[in-house]
């Protein structure tokens, strides 16, 4: 959202965020206007670990965090848009369509990875049940099937919305959580690469693939003097890292990741977070809360992550192999998909441990085709212009929208 806020704000638009406060600071340093809408992002490790339960995480994070707050949500963004030509929203944003609908404004959705589409020619893997992903072989009537299961399951999660509409005398929604409903009649930004996921039948008629979207600001592009040198020290590392979520409750992560590069005799990168650094840090490994992905991860000749949109896209734009350790929502799917380009590996978090990790990631640096697939997927995305060709099409719906404004 920045990388596009900032293109458009460079093609002279005026650009307003309206998130979560925990992004004040970042979206403020940039010079961009700044509305809080609720609920806040939760912080404490006791909830981010029910988030990123693989069971039951997704069903938390979006009944009791996200739609149980819509009422809040949607008088938050209410108040922002209201004297807005045009609204971008991401698709977790459910009160966004109600606020269109209530001010009649031209809108987009975006999404940022293809398992949000929940499409039977390309089903995803989903987090609760990964055993489904089995069924892929089987073709779209019986993948529809599951989807029709999913739908029945999670309908009741939108409650709250569905209460909301109905106090608006707006139509009825069916499913808040799958479907096409949640989505812009106008505009679906696919923001990721065509590489990663490509456009399906049953995907919105009115999406539009735009390619990865990179924020790489002037205060994201530095590296510390102290990994510099480190970097400088050696050969490439493995880098280690969860991401800006998941690495709230990282559990025994970096220590297993320690014993397994110990193991292999390589040198490390931990990207830690507010975490204490693993006690007795060997002298060949490097721990700092955090590092421009876009500078470090190219200097890496390996990158275990969790599996986050964000890290997997600059991982592959960088051209380096991963070990992916799905904790949530989509990031078993994210993972699967890299695994289907050749790029990367996956391990179970239950299976997080040293000698498995150490036989993983030995596989992984030891057979050349994932090197060689990463540099072909590397420069492909790194041609691609996710975020002016997002910005075009935004422009054509703004201009749309302005036209038929009255008077």
């Amino acid at each position: 959202m920045l990388a596009l806020g900032l293109e458009l704000r460079s093609r002279g638009h005026d650009v307003i965020f309206a998130t979560p406060e925990y992004y004040q600071n970042k979206i403020e340093q940039l010079g961009f206007a700044f509305h809080t809408i609720r609920p806040n992002l939760p912080e404490d490790p006791a909830t981010i670990s029910r988030i990123i339960d693989l069971k039951k995480g997704t069903e938390v994070v979006l009944k009791e965090v996200i739609l149980s707050a819509i009422r809040d949500t949607y008088q938050d963004l209410l108040a922002v848009a209201q004297d807005a030509d045009f609204m971008v929203a991401h698709e977790i944003i459910f009160a966004a369509p109600i606020v269109a609908e209530v001010l009649n404004m031209r809108w987009a959705s975006c999404t940022l990875v293809p398992a949000a589409f929940f499409s039977a020619y390309d089903p995803s893997v989903i987090a609760a049940y990964p055993g489904l992903a089995k069924l892929r072989r089987l073709g779209p009537s019986v993948n529809r099937l599951v989807i029709n299961l999913a739908d029945i399951a999670t309908r009741s999660w939108g409650k709250p919305l569905y209460e909301l509409r109905k106090q608006l005398e707006l139509p009825p929604m069916r499913n808040s959580i799958l479907g096409h409903s949640k989505y812009s009649p106008y505009l679906v930004l696919a923001l990721f690469s065509s590489v990663f996921g490509k456009p399906q039948p049953d995907w919105p008629s009115n999406s539009i693939t735009t390619g990865f979207t990179f924020y790489d600001g002037e205060q994201e592009r530095i590296l510390s003097s102290e990994l510099e040198t480190f970097l400088e020290a050696g050969e490439p590392p493995i880098v280690f890292t969860l991401g800006s979520a998941v690495v709230g409750a990282p559990g025994d992560f970096y220590g297993q990741s320690v014993q397994a590069a110990t193991g292999l005799g390589r040198r490390a990168v931990l990207l830690i977070g507010k975490n204490a650094p693993p006690e007795e840090l060997p002298q060949n490994m490097f721990a700092c809360e955090y590092a421009p992905y876009s500078q470090l991860f190219p200097r890496a000749c390996a990158v275990v992550h969790q599996g986050g949109i964000g890290t997997t896209a600059q991982a592959l734009r960088a051209g380096c192999p991963t070990l992916v350790v799905p904790h949530l929502v989509d990031q078993p799917d994210n993972a699967a998909r890299l695994e289907r380009l050749g790029t990367s590996r996956t391990l179970a978090r239950r299976d997080y441990l040293a000698p498995r990790v150490e036989k993983e990631l030995a596989q992984l640096l030891d057979e050349p085709s994932y090197q060689q697939k990463a540099n072909e997927v590397g420069l492909v995305i790194g041609a691609e212009s996710g975020t002016k060709s997002a910005c075009d099409v935004i422009e054509q719906q703004l201009e749309k929208a302005l036209l038929a404004r009255p008077g």
